[in-house]
């Protein structure tokens, strides 16, 4: 049940961070999930830098925002890669 609240909360954090990063058009529903837990990895270690934590395993509103950073970091390291520049 655990990997059903991670595709779901994932693949809101990816279509939230998408919208912020302005890369709603380009991706659809699989890399907006695949987007949300790489973007949720990222945020947890940069979380755990500062002594924060969560997980999109078990739903939470920490676990969503964390993942919803790490994902737009994500998005912004593709967007230096792909552009040269950060939209």
């Amino acid at each position: 049940m655990d990997w059903i609240i991670a595709i779901i909360v994932g693949g809101v954090a990816g279509w939230l961070a998408s919208l912020v990063m302005n890369r709603d058009a380009s991706m659809g529903i699989f890399w907006n999930i695949v987007v949300g837990i790489i973007g949720s990895v990222i945020g947890n270690v940069i979380a755990g830098a500062f002594g924060w934590g969560g997980s999109i395993q078990e739903f939470s509103l920490t676990g969503l925002i964390i993942a919803v950073i790490g994902a737009i970091v994500l998005l912004a390291i593709m967007n230096l890669i792909q552009r040269g520049r950060v939209r």
